[in-house]
C-alpha cells in the first residue's frame, strides 16, 4: 500500500484532490516494483514470484474515511479498500495458500490498521502477515511537551468519520484517535505483524518531534532537515525521541510472532528499494539485511527481533542520505 500522508480538514483535502495523492486521474500509470515488490531472484528471493499488488492511496486517512455526505468531497477510503479486496479476491485472492499486507508509511499504517481485517478476508488456511515498512507513527511528545501528531490524528479522525473502521479491538477502551496509532493497535492485533522502522525516522523527527506549528521560534527549521546541522541540545533530544520509539514498540515485542527490524538510520520508507532492501550497501541489523529478515520470519525459517546500536550514526550501513519521504 503506497504511502503519501494524510489530510486534516477540507481545505487540505481540497489541495489533495488537485494532486496524484487524491485522485486516479492524476497518477503516473507506469512506475517499476522494487524492494518488497521486486520481481528478480537475485534482489527479493522470498517474494519475487508472488503475485504482487501496489494499492494505489487516493483518500488521505490510511483507508480508514466513511462519510455518507459529499459536501464537497467524497471521505470514503475504507470503501475504496474494501472494494480494492473485494476485486482483489474476485482476481484469485481467494485461492492465496500466503499474502503478506505491507505498505509505506502512511500505507504502512493502513496494513496495520487493516491487517486482522485481511486475515480475515483470507482462506482460513492461508499464512497470513503484515508488514510495516515506517509507518509505526508513534504517540509521542513534541518539543514543546505537548503531543501534537495526537491532535493532528485527532482532525484526520474526525474529518473521514474514520472511527467505525478503526479496530474495534482498539476502539472498545480508547478514544478513536488514539486508536489511529499502532502502538495501541498492535497491542491487541491477532495476525503477526514485522516492523521496519528507523529510530530516528525522518518524518517523524519532522513532522512528532519538531513539528513547524510548536517551533516558534524556527530553532529546529534546519536541524530537523539535516541533522548535521543541529546544536548539541538538539541532538541530545533526537537521541531521546529513539527511546519514546523504543517504549512505543513494547507490544510488537512481546510477542513472538511479530518480527522488528529496527535500525538506527535518518530515513523514511527502506523496503521499498532493492538498494536498501537487500542491497550491499543496504542496512543492516543484527549483520542481517531487512529482505533476508522479513522472509525468515514469514516462512518461520528463524525469528527476528533486533534495535540496531543506540545512537545516531552508529550503524556504518545506513545510507548517506534519507531514503525515499
Amino acid at each position: 500500500m503506497e504511502g503519501g500522508g494524510w489530510c486534516t480538514d477540507i481545505a487540505t483535502c481540497v489541495q489533495r484532490k488537485s494532486t496524484m495523492k487524491g485522485s486516479s486521474k492524476l497518477m503516473n500509470k507506469d512506475f517499476g516494483f522494487s524492494g518488497i515488490l521486486g520481481g528478480k531472484q537475485s534482489t527479493n528471493p522470498d517474494f519475487y514470484n508472488w503475485n504482487r499488488i501496489k494499492v494505489r492511496y487516493c483518500d488521505g486517512s490510511s483507508f480508514t474515511g466513511d462519510i455518507e455526505a459529499v459536501d464537497p468531497l467524497f471521505f470514503r477510503g475504507a470503501r475504496v479498500w474494501r472494494a480494492v479486496i473485494d476485486d482483489l479476491m474476485a482476481k484469485g485472492m481467494s485461492n492465496a495458500q500466503n499474502a503478506i499486507l505491507s505498505g509505506c508509511s502512511a500505507g504502512a499504517l493502513a496494513a496495520i490498521l487493516h491487517c486482522d481485517q485481511f486475515k480475515s478476508t483470507l482462506p482460513k488456511t492461508a499464512k497470513v502477515k503484515c508488514v510495516s515498512d515506517a509507518g509505526y507513527f508513534i504517540h509521542g511528545k513534541d518539543i514543546s511537551g505537548g503531543s501534537y501528531i495526537q491532535s493532528y490524528y485527532a482532525k484526520v479522525v474526525a474529518t473521514h468519520g474514520s472511527a467505525k473502521s478503526l479496530p474495534a479491538s482498539c476502539t472498545s477502551s480508547m478514544k478513536p484517535e488514539l486508536c489511529f496509532f499502532p502502538q495501541y493497535v498492535a497491542k491487541t492485533l491477532q495476525t503477526p505483524l514485522f516492523v521496519i522502522n528507523a529510530a530516528f525516522d525522518s518524518w517523524q523527527i519532522k513532522n512528532v518531534l519538531a513539528p513547524t506549528s510548536v517551533d516558534k521560534s524556527k530553532a529546529w527549521k534546519t536541524c530537523k532537515l539535516d541533522l548535521k546541522k543541529c546544536t548539541a541540545a538538539q541532538l541530545q533530544t533526537v537521541q531521546g525521541y529513539r527511546d519514546q520509539v523504543l517504549a512505543a514498540l513494547a507490544p510488537v515485542q512481546s510477542a513472538t510472532t511479530n518480527g522488528l527490524f529496527l535500525d538506527s538510520c535518518h530515513a523514511h520508507c527502506q523496503g521499498g528499494s532493492a538498494a536498501t532492501w537487500s542491497g550491499d550497501k543496504g542496512p543492516t541489523v543484527a549483520n542481517t539485511k531487512m529482505a533476508k529478515a522479513v522472509g525468515d520470519w514469514f516462512f518461520e525459517r528463524s525469528t527476528f527481533q533486533n534495535v540496531d546500536c543506540s545512537s545516531l550514526n552508529c550503524n556504518p550501513t545506513c545510507p548517506a542520505v534519507s531514503t525515499e519521504d
